[in-house]
């Protein structure tokens, strides 16, 4: 795994010097000697356009080193020549990147790039939509953002946690539209997620407050 690691970092020089060495080696040898660098010169150059080192800016995300990952990232040049659900994953990603420096308008501008690359898998769909009403709500643009967290949860998301923080915003939103039948069926459907994550524990808490006070 290390290993091949290495090889997706050092993937673009690799790949030049294979070329470039099959190309001497074609001139001064022979062309057909010259076919074996040259292939895998092609195939780290493609490879390299293709898939970029996406897979390394997964791990440093995992890792928290979120500038690392920036840093990856911009290593990027052409990104609409990345492989379409790879093009998906690095606009999801530069999405996220922005929320985390509070650009909002980038934010969503990337995370509609994605919707637009396609999806990897359903799961992943339905996190493209999450994470777009996440950016409408936090614009106060709350008919986007009730739109598109429904359209989440019919779509699935990949875990209690995410889909527990979708339902409290939804029935946040019901809240604020004083539809309080309809933010208290968003709640218990929030808390039977049995989230664990701190941030959201604490959010239920917190709601439960208002909750237990509405008519309806």
């Amino acid at each position: 795994m290390k290993a091949f690691n290495i090889f997706i970092r050092y993937r673009l020089p690799l790949g030049i010097l294979f070329l470039v060495g099959g190309v001497a080696l074609g001139l001064t040898i022979g062309w057909w000697e010259a076919t074996i660098p040259l292939l895998i010169g092609v195939i780290c150059l493609v490879t390299h356009v293709m898939f970029g080192p996406m897979r390394l800016v997964q791990e440093a995300v995992e890792a928290g080193d979120l500038d690392k990952a920036m840093g990856m990232m911009n290593q990027i040049k052409f990104p609409k020549l990345l492989y379409k659900p790879i093009r998906s994953v690095y606009y999801f990603m530069q999405s996220n990147m922005a929320m985390y420096n509070k650009d909002l308008d980038k934010a969503e501008a990337t995370i509609r790039q994605s919707i637009a690359s396609g999806s990897p898998m359903k799961e992943y769909e339905g996190m493209q939509y999450f994470q777009l009403g996440t950016i409408a709500y936090q614009k106060n643009d709350l008919k986007e953002a009730d739109q598109n967290l429904k359209k989440a949860v019919r779509m699935g998301l990949p875990d209690k946690e995410n889909t527990a923080a979708a339902l409290l915003t939804l029935a946040s939103i019901a809240m604020s539209r004083r539809d309080f039948k309809t933010a208290k069926e968003y709640f218990r459907r929030a808390k039977a997620q049995k989230p664990t994550t701190a941030q959201i524990v604490s959010q239920i808490k917190e709601m439960d407050k208002y909750i237990s006070r509405m008519p309806g």
